[in-house]
């Protein structure tokens, strides 16, 4: 009887306990719709944004790793040429004494080594360097876009090629007191120049020239390097040369009694500087022309030529008590075929003016802020979605201090930049923010196109945010 009375309660309790649980979803706490908390995404695309020109007192052309040479008829754009004003030092950088015995130059050449980044054509197009001697010294200083140099009408070197800029070339190795050998350098442009030049400044140089580097350069005073395309209807391009290890070579042979032997000497640059002119296309003047309305399509050019200016008036509408934001991502698509057959721009940087107008990051592109994204995440990158032909930047920490009114929007810009131009802050690494000349290229955008009600490929801010119910 125990047994029995034992299993008759346990089939008491089980019913019991089941028929409290109708169905499975039964368990746990209700919801009450009044406290549920979702997630929404919006298009915010009322973005005003228009095309403006880069600020050329900031923008800097001197001491860079990538030093642009060039003439680019672009047929959007317009004409840009980049002269280069470089100042050359004494062989060893220091004070030279001349070899003794009979010398005489067998031949001397400017070298001109590329860095990456050729923008243009460089397939059809020939090129015609030609160099001259400068009126005015190169300075080891600073210099900016609004600097044009002046220089001497005489030709020193000359060159007419096709830019090669991934192509090695073959040269003669010259060793003092061995067998010369041939090897095979890097991508360069060879420039023959004046062995004239070269021997009255450097083996005949007159009084004291040669005993200071000041000194030599306070007479050489520097070279001017131009670019012209050997056809007008060309369409031409820009190259960047690497001139921290460009240089003069003289290759010279030295007689001393019954001793013969050849030699090089190498005069490098101690600094040079780019020298940009611009003559803008109709449409160009006509978009920095408008700045009264949005504009349908945004023109951003490197080299310093022109950058987009945009604002965020749809934020006002957020009650910054009652939402956070999950996410805010900014997208910017090329127009259709504007990238045939010159190339978008790889890479763009985003920063924001501070109450002194001075640039500034943003905050999700900052090193100094914590909720700072990296690199790789804060976007601008042309692509970055590989099924997606766009430019992406997140943005989440600004939209939301703007909403919040914790930041004032003095302006915030999107720009060309160069893929290898960073800033770093300890161990964080930010896309830098200055003006760059280290890019060529250029990116044609959608803007906020009103012509049409399609907004599939409008600027747009992508917001999700959860609402906050009280």
């Amino acid at each position: 009887m125990k047994f029995f009375r034992l299993d008759l309660l346990t089939l008491l309790i089980s019913l019991f306990i089941l028929n409290s649980c109708k169905r499975q979803d039964g368990i746990g706490l209700g919801i009450d719709s009044t406290n549920q908390i979702n997630g929404a995404l919006i298009v915010d695309s009322n973005i005003v944004i228009n095309t403006v020109p880069e600020d050329s007192t900031i923008l800097v052309t001197s001491a860079l790793a990538k030093t642009p040479l060039g003439n680019f008829d672009d047929p959007v754009f317009g004409n840009t040429t980049s002269n280069v004003a470089v100042a050359i030092t004494l062989p060893g950088n220091a004070a030279y004494t001349v070899p003794a015995g009979t010398l005489t130059i067998d031949s001397a050449v400017l070298v001109l080594r590329y860095a990456n980044g050729f923008y243009g054509d460089s397939l059809n197009t020939r090129y015609i360097a030609n160099v001259y001697q400068m009126q005015e010294k190169v300075q080891s200083q600073t210099y900016y876009s609004t600097k044009h140099w002046l220089a001497n009408t005489t030709v020193l070197g000359t060159k007419t090629f096709t830019a090669r800029t991934h192509d090695s070339v073959t040269i003669a190795n010259i060793r003092v007191g061995q067998v010369d050998t041939i090897q095979k350098a890097g991508p360069q442009v060879r420039i023959p120049f004046s062995q004239k030049f070269i021997y009255d400044n450097l083996f005949n140089a007159n009084g004291s020239q040669l005993n200071s580097v000041l000194l030599f350069q306070n007479a050489v005073k520097g070279l001017y390097i131009k670019l012209q395309k050997a056809q007008a209807s060309s369409v031409g391009g820009i190259m960047q040369l690497a001139l921290d290890s460009s240089r003069i070579d003289v290759f010279y042979k030295a007689v001393n009694g019954s001793t013969i032997d050849t030699a090089v000497a190498s005069l490098t640059f101690t600094s040079h500087s780019a020298d940009i002119t611009r003559v803008h296309s109709a449409t160009i003047t006509a978009a920095l022309a408008n700045q009264s309305t949005s504009q349908n399509a945004i023109y951003l050019q490197g080299l310093g030529g022109t950058r987009a200016k945009l604002s965020f008036p749809g934020l006002s509408k957020y009650n910054p008590d009652s939402i956070v934001l999950n996410r805010a991502e900014l997208v910017i698509v090329p127009v259709v075929n504007s990238g045939i057959p010159f190339a978008p721009l790889p890479k763009l940087t985003m920063y924001q003016l501070d109450i002194a107008k001075q640039r500034t990051y943003i905050q999700d592109g900052s090193p100094g802020d914590s909720r700072n994204a990296t690199t790789g995440v804060f976007g601008g990158w042309y692509g970055q979605y590989k099924t997606q032909k766009e430019y992406h930047f997140i943005v989440t920490a600004y939209i939301q201090d703007l909403i919040r009114k914790k930041t004032v929007d003095y302006g915030t810009y999107i720009a060309p930049i160069d893929t290898t131009e960073l800033t770093t802050s300890g161990s964080i690494s930010a896309t830098s923010i200055s003006p760059s000349i280290q890019t060529a290229a250029r990116s044609i955008l959608v803007g906020s196109d009103n012509t049409t009600s399609n907004k599939a490929n409008h600027i747009k801010l992508n917001i999700i945010y959860t609402k906050i119910r009280k």
